[in-house]
């Protein structure tokens, strides 16, 4: 359902974990457009976040396949399946746009009914929130959201400190959807920061913090900043951007 790189250290081993398990459909999300934005050097390393990015591209950039990075290229923003009868729409946001806050929660019912524009479905399934949901539209198609496996996320404070994977099976047979069932699970996060800080992530006291509490610090400027300062990030980062660059000429 998208975002599957970023902000954490994993790369090929993601891609190898979708093949394993076989799947048949793969949305692209805002972060790995973010990731594909940065290979195509169209960022500002004087804008906190882009720098931010880009040091999170390059320390990833080594482990990835060429076919793997063709592939997420390929992805779409919005798909439409078929199963049982039941037409499903798979978008990381909305069909159109896969970024922006349109479809949080706390918005009103017809910013859902977007979801359905164009298409005549029975289930929309977004993603991009980070949080479960479960609702219908206005003619009462179902709405779902499976919540975020790396980075789950709620506004209300104690609900935040469960920071548990979490993701969904939507079961359907013959007769129609059998079954929802959010689930949630833990994982070692002590292990997953120790293995970013052998790798010698960078931020990487903000990865730990996301493991720990969920948030997130993409557009905290003032945060990223003290990070930025007499550090030799951009520094490395035009580096990482002119090696593209130059590895791009050969390509032509």
């Amino acid at each position: 359902m998208g975002d599957l790189l970023l902000p954490g250290p994993g790369a090929a081993d993601l891609f190898s974990c979708l093949e394993e398990v076989n799947a048949s459909v793969c949305i692209r999300g805002n972060w790995d457009d973010c990731f594909l934005e940065v290979l195509n050097g169209e960022v500002d390393l004087n804008d906190p976040s882009d720098l931010y990015l880009t040091m999170l591209v390059r320390h990833i950039y080594g482990e990835m396949k060429y076919s793997d990075i063709m592939k997420l290229k390929s992805w779409p923003t919005h798909d439409v399946i078929e199963i049982e009868g039941l037409r499903i729409g798979l978008s990381h946001n909305l069909p159109n746009k896969n970024y922006g806050g349109f479809l949080y929660p706390t918005n009103p019912q017809e910013n859902f009914e977007a979801l359905f524009d164009g298409n005549e479905l029975d289930i929309a399934i977004f993603a991009h929130i980070h949080r479960p949901i479960f609702r219908y539209s206005n003619q009462e198609q179902l709405i779902l959201n499976p919540g975020s496996v790396g980075h789950p996320y709620h506004g209300w404070e104690k609900f935040q400190k469960d920071v548990r994977a979490e993701y969904l099976l939507l079961e359907i047979d013959e007769t129609g959807v059998k079954g929802t069932e959010f689930r949630k699970v833990n994982y070692d996060k002590a292990f997953e920061f120790q293995k970013a800080k052998q790798q010698r992530h960078p931020y990487l006291s903000l990865y730990e913090e996301l493991l720990k509490t969920g948030r997130s610090y993409t557009h905290d400027y003032e945060r990223l900043e003290t990070f930025h300062v007499d550090s030799v990030y951009k520094r490395e980062a035009q580096h990482f951007l002119a090696q593209l660059k130059s590895e791009k000429s050969r390509q032509v």
